[in-house]
């Protein structure tokens, strides 16, 4: 049985004489212990979705199932103490100014009853889980943002939850501290067995520890799949928009507006063959490389390039056929990329 179950859920707001629909009829299925990852670009209601499933925002329509409980079935009491075994780690770190990192950390532990002396033990355990043993009296104006970060993944670890909910946890964060905070969920993941749900409009967060990715567009789920399969063969718009990143200022960007654009990816099991040298040796006629990178997708390593083939449709046919003969995945990726 899934830990998480959403069921056709859709919510809608008013907005002065129009209603907006945030989300609409999502299905999701997330198992215990697993990475999964909700991207969508700024807008696309998956914020709205993470705070559905802890029923922060009450769905219009629809049901979330936390281990086959339905919350909306939920006393305030009920789920209050539902809550409690949801963690939730947000973008501004959400720390308060006034006490220190420990007081930080155990007042969740103080919020639900539990003795002073307990709490700060539970914290200094969860201080050492993130590696910041040495700033428990620190306060959070003396901390960088990825301090902050490990105290905010520490406070909400304190309940002992059996899932974290993590809204854009790393987009204030530097590269560098990105992966270190990534690399550091991952560990928590693997060492508590906590179920991590990501939302993120950053396809490489994705790529770097999820297992499982649902793409959300304008309220809709439009792709949902295992991480790799979803990178390799992008079959949605919005996920081919996602993969190639169109939005990094540091991307490359031409236009051929005579040719076709085509995405490669090259895993494991493709072929070592000189391929784009071989491509221009076979069929004597040029072809440009837009793009060519190597990312990290769920641990290893996978090769993109993107090429733009010269002009004749049944030249580029015949191109793209030679290279699917490779064991290579190839899509279509439009003019500008």
């Amino acid at each position: 049985m899934s830990e998480i179950e959403i069921k056709e859920l859709t919510k809608k707001f008013r907005v002065k004489e129009h209603t907006v629909t945030a989300l609409d009829h999502i299905n999701l299925s997330v198992e215990k212990g697993d990475i999964f990852g909700i991207i969508g670009m700024s807008g696309a209601g998956k914020s709205t979705l993470v705070r559905s499933i802890n029923f922060l925002e009450t769905p219009s329509e629809g049901q979330v199932l936390i281990d086959g409980v339905d919350l909306a079935g939920l006393s305030e009491k009920e789920l209050r103490k539902k809550r409690s075994e949801i963690g939730m780690i947000f973008q501004g770190f959400n720390l308060l100014e006034q006490k220190n990192v420990i007081d930080n950390i155990c007042f969740p532990l103080e919020i639900a009853g539990v003795k002073k002396k307990e709490a700060r033990k539970r914290a200094g355990e969860l201080l050492k889980t993130v590696s910041l043993e040495d700033k428990e009296k620190a306060y959070p104006s003396q901390l960088s943002g990825g301090q902050k970060q490990r105290v905010a993944i520490a406070r909400a670890l304190a309940s002992n939850p059996g899932i974290l909910l993590c809204d854009e946890a790393t987009s204030a964060l530097d590269p560098q501290t990105t992966e270190s905070i990534l690399q550091l969920l991952k560990e928590i993941n693997e060492k508590y067995g906590i179920t991590i749900v990501m939302i993120t409009h950053q396809m490489s967060v994705v790529t770097r520890i999820c297992k499982k990715v649902a793409i959300i567009e304008n309220g809709v789920l439009v792709e949902e799949g295992a991480v790799d399969e979803v990178f390799e063969t992008p079959k949605s718009d919005a996920a081919r928009e996602l993969i190639l990143e169109k939005k990094n200022e540091y991307l490359p960007v031409e236009k051929l507006k005579e040719g076709r654009n085509i995405r490669i990816v090259f895993h494991d099991n493709s072929s070592y063959e000189p391929l784009v040298a071989n491509l221009i040796l076979n069929f004597n006629r040029p072809v440009n490389i837009l793009k060519a990178d190597t990312k990290n997708v769920g641990g290893k390593a996978r090769g993109e390039m993107i090429l733009g083939l010269p002009a004749g449709a049944q030249l580029q046919d015949e191109m793209i056929e030679w290279i699917r003969q490779r064991g290579l995945s190839v899509t279509e990726v439009g003019e500008d990329v």
